[in-house]
């Protein structure tokens, strides 16, 4: 059963969408956005809740043309992902099929939209999603992480990743040189190096643990010392961090 998420700013066409797709057997769940930032923020809250999470989302079914940043450029987005939803686009344009395939696409639905055209598009989506989910995800190489910087690729080392921060739908990566912003949400990394020492401490931080130089305690706040840098930790995690400070030193 599929989890999916529609995407169009005009309201008849969205609930037409939303309509035709909830009378699909193979549709577990689906929800609405009427644009692409809230299309975006209910993904995030998916990528955080993990793919077999509450709020997972397995395929969007997405317009082209709407305000502010459109489906081509959000399908572009999603493209950084570690585990990105599939995505159809569903438009009342034809020119844009080449670009949408160049984007993985699974499918390209014209309006007006024929329930037989948009159960072929799901029968795709479904049949490529119980693939891929036979295949584990695979990190070539997990003790680096792939930047671009200039039109060069360069390749950072894990260990040498001081903190990492949220900026939105990307990530931004410091290290003792600099820092690098790569196109990966924050949760996404915390679930992937948290077997390399990496916790969270903010919804806006993640630390290496191996580069915390101090833990402070000042009138009921707790912060970090990571280098020159000092970072708030909220209440939620300082615990958790306390205690992973205290194994680390007693070698518990």
């Amino acid at each position: 059963m599929l989890r999916a998420l529609a995407v169009d700013d005009e309201r008849p066409s969205l609930e037409e969408l939303l309509y035709l797709l909830n009378a699909d057997p193979r549709i577990g769940s689906v929800e609405g956005a009427g644009d692409a930032t809230e299309a975006l923020r209910r993904i995030n809250r998916a990528l955080e809740s993990g793919p077999d999470g509450p709020d997972a989302v397995d395929v969007v079914f997405l317009d082209i043309h709407m305000p502010g940043l459109d489906g081509l450029e959000m399908a572009r987005l999603l493209t950084g992902f570690a585990r990105p939803p599939l995505v159809v686009f569903v438009t009342a344009h034809e020119g844009f099929a080449v670009q949408a395939f160049d984007l993985k696409a699974v499918d390209y639905v014209l309006k007006p939209v024929r329930r037989e055209r948009l159960a072929e598009a799901v029968r795709r989506a479904a049949q490529l999603r119980e693939s891929t989910a036979r295949i584990p995800v695979h990190e070539p190489d997990p003790g680096h992480i792939t930047v671009e910087l200039g039109g060069v690729t360069r390749f950072v080392p894990v260990e040498d990743i001081t903190h990492v921060e949220a900026q939105g739908d990307y990530a931004r990566m410091h290290t003792a040189q600099g820092s690098h912003l790569v196109r990966i949400p924050l949760s996404t990394l915390e679930e992937r190096w948290r077997s390399r020492g990496f916790v969270r401490i903010h919804r806006r931080h993640l630390v290496a643990l191996r580069h915390i130089d101090e833990l402070r305690l000042d009138a009921g706040s707790v912060s970090v010392l990571v280098g020159p840098v000092e970072l708030q930790v909220s209440r939620r995690h300082a615990r958790e961090l306390r205690d992973l400070l205290m194994r680390r030193t007693t070698g518990r």
